[in-house]
């Protein structure tokens, strides 16, 4: 197979060009994600991966019921969470530091091996402690598998529209497997026992590394992996992020309430099938199987629902439906009321996935997003492994009834708390997708990757320029780029027109990337509306991936070309700085 890469895909259709209206839309965003390889890859990876994460919970949950009831449960739920929690934050800056799919190859690996060495201990009926340890080392992998991924998918898009197709997408596949895992786990416990639910779940992980290990795709320039003394200061940047963004705070916040509850529920499955409902072993793989085909059904509502200016509602909804269902299980016990409920559940769980991975991909900076999404899984381990324990001992102090309806306030009251802000957060996305827009028009930047041109715009600064008024003149130093947003220019090169230029059009770059005073003048012939770009943000986006350093480079030259200045110019044009491309 050839090398694939991401920039031959087309960045699929946007919202305002969509003729076939919310369905349309939906079946372009799966579309978009079946064309492109890397794409295809790395959300059929992350299906493997995460169906071995369910199916494996649901035998190691069993494991733990035969050795101590529903505490024993819960302390193994807070025992293999806990060292996730604690580790994640400083093994993701490797994620930070080179390319992110090797990091996801390895702990795939990691975690393929661990479940396959538990299944043989189960197998050849070892102590239940090795197997204990064996998952602690599978789900400290599992919990760097997600923000390794999470930080990848933003390189393999190229707008806001796209990303959040893709988390549609990873949606679906993360509800797929939260049925399938599951489901496979409750058939393989009827037929042959825990030994082969670690069998399969071993199997997914493998064929999770395979798929990612050949991505081919244009990253941008990072470090190399810290020294072992660095790492702890690396991880830190992460914490630092989240603590100087209130928005990311809240959206960290949410997330430890929904997994508690999500904690809670490892041991609520177990409990309410066997003790409440009767339905025995595989009754706990079917419990849980209901979350999934929720989430299934969640996921594709989430589709049709696609849009960039509501992700922050959506995840206030998707948080709330983490609760009410359970206290609804609570009052009124019975299988299928159990069943219906849980599947709201998993209705909850595709809108968070797509509320908050979405809205951190976008707030959070590229440079330090695995590690921002480090801080969430270690967050996310540790709540659901103190939801875990927490529910165990309420269980046995309240039982069964009353644990559900405690477990369930917490949500809906969290989500209703942080809902003002959220929707601040949805108009902001609004206006950075309009900005985002009006770069994409610009063909020097329609290479970049997504997180490129977040971190472009994040740089932009609105200029009006009146009409019949000089944006800048022939000979001035240049220290900016600009795009037009809006009106009409002209350029002049010894005082003669040389070019006119419209919105969507940009200039400026060559004094920029030659290093050289301007070549010409801009001057307005209607009211200009322009955003600008310093010189160090703007060489630092475009000249860090090669293929928009390759165009703005025939860029230069082809305007050259046209135009050969005699002024202007402080002497001969130098030659260009390291990096820069050459006309």
């Amino acid at each position: 197979m050839s090398p694939e890469t991401v920039r031959e895909q087309p960045a699929g259709p946007r919202p305002d060009t969509e003729a076939g209206g919310r369905l349309g839309r939906a079946a372009a965003a799966l579309a978009s994600n079946a064309r492109n390889p890397c794409l295809r890859r790395a959300q059929l990876s992350f299906l493997g991966a995460w169906t071995a994460e369910w199916a494996f919970t649901v035998g190691l949950g069993i494991v733990a019921y035969r050795d101590g009831g529903a505490t024993a449960v819960g302390l193994v739920g807070l025992l293999r969470m806990a060292p996730s929690a604690l580790l994640a934050p400083v093994l993701t800056p490797l994620a930070d530091r080179g390319r992110r799919e090797r990091v996801l190859v390895v702990v795939s690996t990691v975690r393929g091996v661990a479940t396959a060495a538990a299944a043989l201990v189960v197998g050849l009926s070892g102590p239940s402690s090795l197997v204990y340890v064996l998952a602690v080392v599978s789900t400290i992998a599992a919990t760097l598998y997600r923000p390794a991924h999470s930080a990848l998918l933003p390189s393999l898009c190229r707008s806001g529209y796209e990303l959040t197709s893709t988390n549609v997408v990873r949606g679906l596949l993360d509800s797929v497997a939260t049925l399938l895992g599951p489901l496979l786990a409750a058939l393989l416990l009827g037929v042959a026992g825990v030994t082969s639910v670690f069998a399969v779940a071993s199997a997914a992980s493998l064929w999770a590394a395979f798929l990612v290990a050949r991505l081919r795709y244009d990253a941008p320039p990072r470090p190399s992996a810290p020294p072992e003394g660095a790492l702890l200061r690396s991880a830190a940047e992460g914490i630092r992020a989240v603590r100087r963004s209130g928005d990311l705070a809240l959206i960290m916040g949410l997330a430890v309430a929904q997994t508690l509850t999500r904690g809670a529920l490892t041991v609520l499955t177990v409990v309410v099938a066997i003790d409440l409902l009767r339905t025995g072993e595989s009754g706990a793989g079917l419990l849980t199987a209901a979350i999934g085909a929720g989430a299934v059904l969640g996921s594709l509502a989430a589709a049709l629902l696609l849009d960039t200016r509501r992700l922050g509602g959506w995840f206030a909804l998707g948080v709330s439906l983490w609760g009410l269902p359970v206290i609804v299980i609570g009052v009124l016990p019975h299988e299928t009321t159990a069943l219906a409920m849980l599947a709201c559940v998993g209705v909850g769980n595709a809108l968070t996935d797509l509320g908050g991975f979405t809205l951190l991909g976008r707030i959070a900076p590229d440079e330090v997003l695995a590690r921002v999404f480090g801080v969430l899984e270690s967050l996310v381990a540790l709540s659901m492994g103190l939801g875990a324990v927490l529910t165990s001992v309420v269980v046995e102090l309240a039982g069964i009834r009353a644990t559900l309806v405690v477990v369930g306030v917490l949500c809906p009251v969290a989500a209703a708390l942080a809902w003002p802000r959220l929707r601040r957060m949805d108009r902001s996305l609004s206006v950075r997708d309009e900005e985002i827009a009006t770069l994409r028009r610009v063909p020097m930047l329609g290479f970049l990757p997504l997180p490129a041109v977040e971190q472009l715009a994040r740089g932009m600064q609105p200029v009006d320029v009146p009409a019949g008024a000089t944006v800048f003149e022939q000979g001035d130093v240049g220290d900016r780029y600009f795009v037009i947003e809006s009106g009409e220019a002209v350029v002049v090169g010894d005082g003669e027109v040389v070019a006119r230029l419209g919105p969507g059009e940009g200039f400026g770059e060559i004094a920029l990337l030659r290093q050289v005073r301007r070549t010409a003048g801009i001057r307005a012939t209607q009211p200009l509306r322009l955003q600008s770009l310093r010189s160090e943000h703007f060489l630092a986006v475009v000249l860090g991936y090669p293929p928009s350093a390759r165009d703005a480079g025939t860029t230069v030259a082809s305007r050259l070309d046209r135009f050969s200045p005699t002024g202007g110019v402080d002497g001969p044009r130098p030659d260009p700085p390291p990096g820069a491309p050459h006309g």
